[in-house]
């Protein structure tokens, strides 16, 4: 497949929904919980490089857009819905869960972690499809 076929500012937007979701899923919805299970203290995340960070996580996150989107060209959005789930839930949250048991992380942790990937993956499906 040719990358000149793909809609890269669907792309650009898939990434940039991760971070709509992180904000909300780590925010208001599961960051009080996935701080006390990291060990992290407000102190914690205001000494982090927020730069690095976001900046990296950005890359790691655009990298991963473009995979889907290669893997949902030319499908419809019911199909990237599906396809966005079986991608988050069946490779990414049983990945990390394998990685989880092994590093006795919390399964409440796994569960924060890798359902928000879950979410990610099924709303990068939407805007990847649609936008074709």
């Amino acid at each position: 497949m040719d990358a000149s076929s793909l809609n890269w500012l669907a792309i650009i937007v898939a990434t940039l929904s991760t971070f709509v979701i992180g904000a909300i899923w780590y925010g208001p919805v599961f960051g009080k919980v996935w701080m006390q299970e990291n060990g992290f203290s407000e102190e914690d995340l205001k000494n982090a490089n927020m730069g690095k960070i976001y900046g990296t996580a950005f890359v790691l996150e655009l990298i991963m857009a473009i995979n889907l989107a290669f893997f949902l060209n030319g499908v419809s959005i019911g199909e990237g819905v599906f396809y966005g789930f079986l991608t988050g839930f069946g490779w990414i949250a049983m990945a990390m869960g394998v990685n989880y048991l092994f590093s006795r992380n919390s399964v409440k942790l796994w569960f924060i972690d890798s359902f928000y990937f879950v979410v990610s993956f099924v709303l990068m499906g939407v805007i990847l499809t649609a936008w074709q």
